[in-house]
């Protein structure tokens, strides 16, 4: 069987900033021989409201593995996006602030736009820019298990009816989240308080929920009442946006709601705190960015 880690360029491999994603980075590094071909261009696109251990973990990945990821963020007009890096990346959701106001509307789950722009253009205008192609000329690699199959299929489709091409590496060779938990963590249960060494020598230092985009709305409510209890800051800028803008994020509950809630019950947590994979904005919703 040929080896699901060989990369056949032109491509672009959509690194997320996850474990999952930085899992299929390092596999196709290692695939290559250590260096990847001059047209397969890694790219992470940060909304500015990514946790600071995730830009620090993208660092880390570059550094290590002597891999170029090209940090990107969205602009408005053109270019419509800006080259960043660890130090000068937005940390108070700027470009997310930016895009919202343009808009003068808020992304929902019926609306997911900001993964559209935020993730997705930018980074295909990142490879038009760098290799002068456009979507259909080259292979957007996603990290997508095996255990996400439905995922898989949407994406598929998603990128059969906008002329687009994707590839899932991680999913050909069988992986699931076991195994990335393994290869990262190896025995132990707690990530951020590891108490047998790290297999790689670092890690994210997050549990899977605390996935980039703090408060996303794609994840459960439990999931984002508890970040909000362990992080009684990260609101304010989600509740500005709702003001602003008159709307809201989650039909369900205002992220406002949701503090008073908390505060009302600060150990209750709804059912749906538990979620099967880790939240990587651009590696779920994102592949539906356009249906």
């Amino acid at each position: 069987m040929s080896n699901p880690y060989l990369i056949q360029g032109p491509a672009l491999i959509s690194f997320s900033g996850g474990r999952t994603s930085a899992y299929m980075l390092y596999q196709i590094i290692q695939a290559h021989g250590g260096t990847l071909p001059d047209d397969v261009i890694v790219a992470f696109a940060n909304t500015g409201k990514e946790r600071e251990e995730t830009l620090r973990f993208v660092h880390e990945c570059g550094s290590r593995w002597g891999v170029k990821i090209n940090w990107v963020e969205w602009r408005r007009g053109k270019p419509i996006y800006e080259e960043v890096g660890f130090n000068s990346a937005s940390r108070e959701g700027e470009p997310f602030a930016a895009l919202i106001e343009w808009k003068q509307r808020l992304p929902n789950s019926f609306e997911r736009w900001c993964t559209e722009f935020l993730k997705v253009k930018i980074m295909f205008a990142l490879v038009e820019d760098k290799l002068g192609l456009k979507p259909g000329q080259f292979v957007e690699t996603i990290g997508l298990r095996d255990d996400e199959g439905v995922r898989i299929l949407r994406g598929m489709e998603a990128a059969e009816r906008h002329g687009g091409r994707v590839a899932y590496p991680l999913a050909k060779a069988k992986v699931t989240k076991k195994d990335i938990w393994r290869f990262w963590l190896g025995d132990n249960i707690d990530p951020k308080n590891p108490i047998h060494p790290l297999p790689q020598g670092f890690d994210l230092g997050l549990h899977p929920w605390e996935g980039n985009c703090t408060l996303c709305f794609q994840k459960g409510k439990g999931i984002r009442k508890r970040i909000i209890r362990d992080n009684p800051r990260e609101p304010a800028w989600w509740i500005h946006q709702e003001v602003s803008q008159n709307g809201w994020f989650d039909k369900r509950d205002l992220v406002a709601e949701l503090v008073e809630q908390i505060r009302a019950n600060p150990s209750f947590f709804d059912a749906d705190d538990d979620m099967e994979y880790d939240v990587e904005c651009g590696s779920h919703c994102g592949l539906e960015y356009a249906a």
